[in-house]
């Protein structure tokens, strides 16, 4: 028998510690972490954030409302107490990677974008279209 390689599969799997984004209700667009799996579809989640607007209290929450992200807590326990889990937070730097992330920054430029009023949104296509024009020159050779 030869040797085989063995790969962990990349998808990301409902997990103690596991960093989730809420997507619906009054936290949506907050990051809490899975403290217990109740079944296969309610989790218990707990959200110790810096910040005071983005704190998440423990509650059960259906896995249709959160999106699993690639972040994971490794020490987060079964049923970890509030301030087990703001230690394990802060220890990992959770906020600081998803503020890294692209998916973090992708969300945080939709959010501009929708606040723009009608004027700015002129100003950006104006923008856009001087860009693209210098482009046009530049690959065309007529800009040196």
């Amino acid at each position: 028998m030869g040797d085989a390689d063995i790969k962990t599969s990349e998808w990301r799997l409902v997990e103690l510690g596991r960093v989730v984004l809420l997507v619906s209700g009054p936290y949506s667009g907050k990051l809490a972490t899975i403290v217990e799996i109740i079944d296969h579809k309610r989790i218990l989640i707990d959200g110790p954030s810096i910040d005071e607007k983005a704190i998440v209290p423990r509650h059960a929450a259906a896995l249709s409302n959160v999106v699993l992200t690639p972040i994971v807590i490794p020490k987060v326990t079964r049923a970890a107490r509030t301030g087990v889990v703001k230690k394990a937070w802060e220890e990992a730097g959770v906020e600081k990677e998803w503020a890294q992330s692209a998916w973090a920054k992708k969300r945080d430029q939709r959010e501009r974008r929708r606040a723009l009023s009608d004027f700015d949104r002129f100003k950006v296509m104006k923008l856009r279209k001087q860009v693209g024009h210098i482009l046009s020159l530049r690959i065309h050779g007529d800009l040196l």
